[in-house]
């Protein structure tokens, strides 16, 4: 879809990147910490690139209603076969910069490490100013590369990746930010494999399975948030 950014990890394998969706985070503290800002209940939702629509289900339970929105059309296919037992769920193919909401529509806007890496996100956070109404909240998910072994391996992966730019430029758009201290567990070793394989060059990725015992691993991440 024009105007989308290739996420190649779930674009070319859903099938490992759902393993990594329930892998992460089982204690829920992205959620947690999202609700103590601004609570969803009640709320009309909007998952920005949803994927598979991994947490569109657990979104729908307490809000009156969640709009996932992804580029992919075999993404948006999965999402929406995922959900359609849900009335209170729909996915739209859309991108960042051209969400396709009305105005003012949205109480809480949710992006999960999807779209917004600092610079070049002006026209996601344009869009955003448009549909979130008064009172809402805007929450963005992203990877810590400035700690643990994750964030060095990210770094590894994506040299070009600067975290001082990105720092300063979500410090200059006026969004707050948290820490996440963030887990991933799995049931398989096999499974922990495969995600680091999908996330991470080649070498990196040997490295990080080389130094990863168990079925464990540390996800450092950070919420960055603004209220309307």
């Amino acid at each position: 879809m024009k105007g989308a950014i290739p996420s190649p990890n779930i674009w070319n394998t859903p099938h490992i990147y759902e393993l990594e969706n329930r892998a992460v985070d089982p204690e829920g503290r992205a959620d947690a910490a999202m609700a103590a800002i601004r609570p969803w209940s009640g709320a009309t939702v909007l998952d920005i690139g949803c994927g598979t629509g991994y947490h569109l289900p657990a979104m729908s339970a307490t809000a009156a209603r969640v709009i996932g929105v992804e580029p992919h059309a075999d993404l948006v296919e999965l999402a929406a076969r995922r959900c359609r037992a849900l009335p209170n769920v729909e996915v739209r193919t859309g991108t960042a910069q051209a969400v396709p909401v009305p105005d003012a529509s949205v109480d809480v806007a949710v992006a999960r490490w999807a779209y917004f890496f600092g610079p070049g996100c002006e026209p996601g956070l344009a869009e955003l100013s448009r549909v979130v109404r008064h009172g809402g909240a805007a929450f963005v998910i992203d990877i810590d590369p400035a700690r643990g072994a994750f964030g060095r391996w990210f770094s590894q992966s994506v040299p070009a990746y600067s975290a001082k730019s990105v720092e300063a430029f979500w410090a200059r758009q006026g969004w707050a930010v948290q820490r996440l201290d963030l887990r991933m567990s799995f049931e398989r070793r096999a499974d922990l494999e495969a995600v680091l394989r999908i996330e991470f060059t080649p070498a990196v990725a040997e490295r990080a399975i080389a130094e990863t015992p168990g079925l464990e691993l540390p996800y450092p991440n950070l919420l960055r948030w603004k209220l309307f």
